[in-house]
């Protein structure tokens, strides 16, 4: 890996509001969050505060995208909200 290179996420979040899980991948995890948290995301707006409750770090963007796509094709991202 190089020094400089970017690195990327998938992650879930759980709404302390309503209970629901959030999956998402991104390159700045902690701004991420906190977007989710300020109610400038439309899918998550009404479930603030969010959680970070996992995350797996990745080189690059594409493997973050089809991580994040395997955990929504799970039932309801069963196997990894525990």
């Amino acid at each position: 890996m190089a020094l400089n290179q970017k690195m990327y996420y998938t992650y879930i979040i759980k709404s302390q509001s309503n209970g629901k899980y959030y999956v998402g991948y991104t390159s700045c995890l902690t701004q991420r969050v906190s977007v989710h948290n300020s109610g400038k995301n439309v899918s998550t707006r009404f479930g603030a505060p969010w959680n970070l409750v996992y995350s797996e770090k990745f080189e690059d963007k594409k493997s973050a995208w089809l991580r994040e796509h395997q955990i929504k094709s799970y039932k309801g991202g069963e196997a990894l909200k525990s």
